[in-house]
């Protein structure tokens, strides 16, 4: 896989003086079923998440509130981008080398995922994936 294979998803906007409302469903809006969502909050500004790829498992990361960057490396290019519409969300696919950083002070980020939580489709290490994505793992 590539970052190219990443790109910025928008979410249906429903606009309404009682404030907007945006959906999402799986296999309609994104390109899988969601099997897990979860959502991170409370981050240190100069804290980082992710720094981690999946073997399989592919997510919509989305700015529920505030913002932060994501950047996003396929082993051979990398690209950061900043999400801060809750009607946006980055699509990120398998093999993809992903860490989070730079969140403002009312960051929400939420997570849907392709896959239910196994700790074996992870690579922990940016050298465990660089292996993995120039076809020298194990």
């Amino acid at each position: 896989m590539s970052i190219q294979d990443c790109s910025i998803i928008k979410l249906p906007k429903i606009v309404d003086s009682r404030g907007n409302l945006s959906f999402i469903e799986g296999g309609r809006h994104i390109p899988f079923a969601i099997k897990r969502i979860y959502y991170l909050y409370d981050i240190p500004s100069a804290g980082t998440r992710g720094e981690h790829a999946h073997k399989e498992l592919c997510q919509l990361i989305i700015a529920i509130s505030g913002s932060f960057d994501i950047l996003i490396d396929d082993g051979s290019n990398r690209k950061t981008l900043t999400l801060n519409e809750p009607n946006e969300g980055l699509f990120i696919t398998n093999m993809i080398w992903r860490e989070i950083t730079n969140f403002s002070k009312d960051a929400v980020c939420m997570v849907l995922a392709s896959e239910y939580y196994d700790e074996n489709d992870y690579f922990r290490t940016y050298e465990d994936f660089l292996k993995a994505a120039k076809g020298e793992e194990d």
